[in-house]
């Protein structure tokens, strides 16, 4: 556990987080956010049609959900290897249809879709907002979020007695948000679009595309003993993207010799698999290290040489030992909250992680100060997979994976213990100043 001589700090850092969680209901507003805040600590904000500035700096950029940041200092040269730290601004929910607008039986509901691999049953009951993007006529691109405007009703108990001994969802008919009663919405006044449209202050008619999303709008809160536990919407995987920018804009400011360059990639899609142009299996992280490393006058040996000996650090959050499903974790290693971020292991490559990365991790930890625990499956259950597999093929850079053990991954509403972002941040910290 993290020494109780840190509860200021962690008290800090905490309530900054859920700042950061509440200002990112979509990967759009997190990297938007990401984006903000570094612009506050002296980033710039460059634009992938710009010529990009050659030698020192501290730049970030943004495509559709993901943003990638990065501090190059004095002394850097074409051979100057890079520290990524790399995670995932989306999570899973449900994604607003095309003709989204429905209406069954005197109700007005959303018609959505099923984005990656959400708990279902964590989504009924709670009141909803959409948020994400709109594009004008224009081409103008508009983040918006509605505030609580969707519920899925779960059956009652008294029309499905049989529901405590197993509950079936079905995909299309059972996750339909209700929004309100046909009778109540006279002159089109229940048309979704034209919702949203108000809240992102456009017209109606302008709006000729969008990626909107739900997401649960009860804020983080700290409960249990001491308030030792947070639960919030969406920390996997924003207590990565979070701990990344807190630790980039210490590292920035850190006076040192340019023995790397900094460098953090969230990216978007992860969710369901990273194939797209912002995803970690597109080519967005490579293409700003080449136009990084060309501006230090770098050619294509000079590049090879500084990947191999670059580290990425791909952070994703992880499961903490569930104390009623004990048997669903290895017998040997059952990580603990507060126990500190996990060091992610799998034999079969779905992370990373190897000696070499153990080593580099038990260091980093040991620099910080921090506790960390291994994680590794039980044999009898699938093992998930990260962004660390996919940039490391990519790349060809050596990669370890870590994260944030958590209960209820991909509920609606997740768990962590206080102390395991904020040790996180610690970590992270070290290897951008390492």
């Amino acid at each position: 556990m993290t020494d109780t001589a840190d509860a200021p700090a962690i008290d800090s850092y905490i309530a900054d987080l859920a700042a950061f969680v509440e200002a990112s209901p979509s990967s759009y507003h997190a990297a938007a956010e990401a984006a903000r805040r570094l612009e506050a600590a002296g980033f710039t904000r460059l634009s992938e049609t710009d010529a990009w500035p050659a030698g020192p700096g501290r730049h970030v950029v943004v495509r559709d959900g993901a943003v990638i940041a990065w501090v190059v200092r004095e002394g850097a040269g074409p051979t100057t290897p890079f520290h990524i730290l790399g995670a995932h601004t989306d999570s899973p929910a449900f994604k607003l249809k095309p003709q989204p607008t429905t209406e069954a039986h005197g109700w007005l509901q959303a018609g959505v879709e099923v984005y990656g691999g959400p708990l279902l049953n964590s989504w009924l009951d709670r009141e909803l907002e959409l948020a994400g993007r709109v594009v004008t006529r224009d081409g103008a691109e508009h983040l918006v979020r509605t505030g609580p405007l969707l519920r899925i009703p779960q059956l009652a108990i008294h029309l499905d007695r049989g529901v405590n001994d197993g509950l079936t969802l079905d995909r299309q008919r059972h996750t339909q948000p209700v929004f309100g009663v046909a009778a109540d919405a006279p002159l089109g006044a229940g048309d979704l679009l034209g919702i949203v449209a108000d809240a992102a202050g456009v017209a109606r008619n302008d709006i000729l595309g969008y990626d909107l999303l739900t997401a649960d709008t009860q804020p983080p809160a700290r409960f249990g003993l001491g308030g030792s536990l947070f639960a919030s919407r969406r920390l996997d995987n924003l207590s990565s993207v979070h701990a990344g920018v807190t630790a980039l804009i210490a590292a920035a400011d850190h006076a040192g010799e340019a023995r790397h360059i900094a460098v953090l990639a969230a990216f978007d899609h992860e969710e369901l698999g990273s194939q797209s142009r912002s995803g970690a299996s597109g080519p967005f992280l490579e293409d700003v290290l080449l136009l990084v490393s060309e501006g230090l006058g770098a050619v294509a040996s000079d590049r090879l040489r500084a990947f191999a000996a670059s580290w990425v650090v791909s952070s994703d959050a992880g499961h903490a030992v569930h104390p009623n499903y004990p048997e669903r974790h290895d017998p040997a290693n059952r990580p603990i909250a507060g126990g500190g971020p996990l060091l992610k292991i799998n034999a079969n490559q779905r992370y990373t992680t190897d000696a070499a990365g153990s080593a580099l991790w038990a260091r980093l930890s040991e620099l910080a100060g921090v506790p960390y625990q291994e994680f590794v499956s039980n044999n009898a259950v699938p093992c998930g997979s990260t962004i660390g597999p996919l940039t490391a093929t990519r790349l060809g850079i050596a990669t370890v994976d870590v994260g944030v053990p958590l209960l209820s991954m991909h509920s609606a509403r997740e768990l962590c213990h206080v102390a395991d972002p904020f040790a996180l941040a610690g970590a992270l910290t070290a290897f951008y100043s390492l």
